[in-house]
């Protein structure tokens, strides 16, 4: 697919060269507005009763730049994280510290992804490629009116750049260390008429940066990857009262699950083990993994005299297959030779999804009239169904020795509606409602556990809703109160080889927040903050690893959080832009009888985790520990110096830092399973000419090659994970 793929982009866009675009000048004096649609509408972010923050532009352009998947993401908002064990192919998001650390293909998330008004439930369709994107918004949750597909920790949602008549596009190569080649382009092509179209289209590509030293065993891919994506989108758009917008997108990956590494952690503390080598290991096993992803989304919208009505229809497909030498090394139970370090067992799986369907259509209904009210309505269908493909595989042949198969459908509707409400050119009034009813079916084949069956059902119906008042102090300064609830359905967890069947009841959550919005110093200061509580009733967890390694499914009676929020944006001069983000997150398990079983019991000879909480017939007692990957304090800091020349030239220098504290890699603490707090920064100097239309950049991604374990694996030793290397390129990109 990578040749065909390219030849498209290059056809498209030489297509759209002999057009040059030419921009209006921006304003250097006073920062632009920021228009967001966290709530369906376009709207000033300073009139949103919310805590919303936006990612776009030159900011956009530059976290991305080093090729990282969505996980470049994480910090870069406040209480924003992104972690995978998985890689590439399956993020997973935490709001204000809540989040599902769950990393089977069924699992559900509170934090839902929104790609051109398209929810992408499953995990795995929630990592597609970010490229030719308008912007990027994050709103905090509970989201459970206007989306309504699990959404109570909030929403991350993608608008890509829209088709126009303008005959303008861009192309983009990036080379850098560990063969990074990252090529990316898209255009509008040249239509007539009431039609316009844009194609777009991404491949990057990183050589496998670690290298296995065990000799004479089958060679695994080591976080090198290909990744190439295309999306083709056209706009029928004959008069201003009809418009209709169909997207078609794809992704090809090929690459490397996360490259578990055994023995790493030093026992009793938190730090690497001593001559720690991030570019070497030694496993035995097969890593590989392969995504291919096809999608579809058909927007239509009619103008009529007082209303809108919208119509969005959407369709994904995607088929994954990831393999993994989940113990990290090679040899078992005591072999010659074994490493590093003791290895209990050796355990080599993979997972895949076959048949993957997901439909969902939405139909919505807003005013549009003059005056002081202002409503929307709709409803939600979504159906789901694929098949998970679980392997087992032999250590000594790598011959596959068992197979587990579980089939999930799952199907719900809702309605909603919302109203805003002026009620004095100050006060602004905002409610809503929406009711959800969610159903899943599972059953599973093969060789499990069947103690507690090997079919499953839920039916769960939920009404969630919001109400805030905003109150307009002057003309720079708005304040806002926001009570909000919502929930996420039922979760099944289907029998293993290791355990039974688990099921987790659906959760709610009840948030109050209060904050403000101010545009100061003649708009050259932007500057918002949020104070907020939340308490999860029911929260569903995920327990990995213990003595028999299995995962298991199960409601805690409450967890709680609280904290606070910053956001600020400063002009200093015409040339000197500074952005800040900082968060505040308590968060808390509160179940005085919950208890999980910890990781190392088989202590068979092996390292196992010094564990921080009381133990209770085997059983660490988690009640009053924070969430899992729930940092304590983010901080995010950018600033971009322009040099303007006497040519009309212009140099920058462009740099960027994401701070987050210590987190618990699971329920339980332990030492070893703290990770360390994490700072990574960025460090971006570039030259443009031709009235902008052409760049060229040096850049270097965690710039300070700060090595830090980012999550483990708890059943099996010491084994874990950590973040990527220092990387450094030069890209080279042109405006049409």
């Amino acid at each position: 697919m990578y040749a065909p793929r390219l030849s498209l982009l290059a056809l498209a866009l030489g297509t759209a060269l002999p057009a040059l675009a030419q921009e209006a000048p921006k304003d250097r004096s006073q920062l632009e507005t920021v228009v967001i649609t966290a709530e369906r509408r376009a709207e000033n972010i300073k009139d949103v009763p919310n805590a919303v923050s936006k990612i776009s532009g030159d900011k956009l352009d530059v976290l991305a730049s080093g090729g990282q998947d969505v996980r470049f993401l994480s910090g870069r908002v406040p209480s924003l994280n992104i972690e995978s064990s998985f890689g590439r192919a399956f993020p997973r998001f935490y709001i204000r510290g809540y989040g599902n650390t769950d990393f089977r293909l069924n699992a559900s998330q509170p934090v839902s992804v929104i790609v051109d008004d398209v929810i992408q439930e499953n995990p795995i369709l929630k990592g597609f490629p970010i490229f030719d994107t308008a912007a990027i918004e994050v709103a905090a949750g509970p989201q459970g009116t206007l989306f309504g597909r699990n959404t109570p920790a909030g929403v991350v949602k993608f608008d890509s750049v829209k088709p126009s008549q303008k005959q303008d596009g861009y192309v983009s190569a990036t080379v850098g260390n560990y063969g990074t080649l990252n090529l990316e382009g898209a255009a509008n092509l040249p239509l007539s008429g009431d039609w316009a179209a844009r194609i777009s289209a991404q491949s990057q590509r990183r050589s496998d940066w670690a290298k296995n030293t065990l000799a004479n065993q089958p060679t695994p891919k080591t976080e090198g990857y290909t990744d190439n994506a295309l999306r083709a989108q056209v706009l029928f758009e004959p008069h201003k009262q009809f418009s209709a917008l169909a997207n078609i997108h794809v992704r090809d990956l090929d690459g490397s699950p996360r490259l578990f590494r055994a023995n790493i952690i030093k026992r009793g503390t938190n730090d690497l083990v001593d001559g720690f080598d991030p570019e070497k290991m030694e496993i035995g096993g097969v890593n590989e993994q392969t995504l291919k992803q096809t999608g579809g989304s058909l927007r239509l919208k009619w103008s009529l005299p007082e209303i809108n009505i919208y119509s969005i229809s959407g369709y994904e497909k995607v088929k994954p297959f990831s393999r993994g030498d989940i113990d990290g090394g090679h040899a078992a139970n005591g072999a010659t030779p074994a490493g590093p370090g003791f290895i209990p067992f050796q355990s080599e799986t993979a997972s895949r999804m076959d048949g993957h369907r997901q439909l969902t259509q939405e139909v919505r209904v807003e005013s549009n009239a003059a005056g002081p009210l202002r409503w929307q309505a709709g409803v939600y269908l979504f159906d789901e169904r694929y098949v998970i493909d679980n392997l087992d595989y032999d250590p000594a042949t790598h011959a596959v020795r068992s197979e587990i198969l579980t089939s999930q459908s799952n199907k719900a509707y809702a309605a909603f509606g919302s109203v805003n409400y002026n009620l004095t050119n100050a006060l602004q009034l905002r409610g809503g409602l929406r009711y959800t009813h969610d159903k899943k079916n599972l059953a599973t084949t093969g060789t499990v556990n069947a103690s507690n069956g090997t079919t499953a059902a839920t039916n769960d119906g939920k009404w969630s809703g919001d109400l805030s008042l905003s109150y307009k102090l002057d003309a720079d300064t708005n304040l806002y109160a926001r009570y909000a609830n919502g929930f996420r359905a039922s979760s099944i967890q289907n029998a293993s080889a290791f355990g039974p069947q688990s099921q987790a009841g659906p959760e709610s959550i009840n948030s109050y927040e209060v904050g403000f919005k101010s545009e100061l110093l003649k708009r050259t200061l932007r500057l918002s903050g949020s104070l907020f509580s939340y308490t999860v009733k029911d929260l569903q967890l995920t327990a990995v690893g213990g003595s028999v390694n299995a995962t298991r499914l199960l409601n805690a009676k409450k967890a709680t959080g609280n904290g606070a929020e910053l956001n600020l944006e400063a002009l200093i001069t015409p040339d000197l832009l500074v952005t800040f983000g900082g968060s505040l997150n308590n968060t808390k398990l509160k179940d005085a009888g919950l208890g999980v079983p910890p990781g190392g019991s088989l202590k068979v000879g092996g390292a196992f985790p010094t564990v921080l909480d009381p133990v209770v017939n085997g059983n660490a007692m988690i009640d009053g520990n924070a969430l899992p990957n729930a940092p304590k304090w983010t901080y995010n800091l950018t600033a971009r110096w322009s040099i303007p020349l006497a040519s009309g030239d212009e140099v920058y220098v462009y740099t960027d830092w994401a701070y987050r504290s210590k987190v618990n890699f699971f329920l339980y603490e332990a030492t070893e399973f703290t990770g360390k707090s994490l700072t990574e920064g960025g460090l971006r100097a570039g030259y443009l000419w031709g009235n902008g239309k052409y760049e060229v950049a040096g850049f270097v991604r965690n710039i300070t090659n700060q090595v830090r374990v980012t999550g483990a694996i708890d059943f099996n030793n010491l084994t874990g994970f950590i973040n990527d290397p220092r990387t450094y390129g030069v890209q080279f990109k042109a405006l049409f």
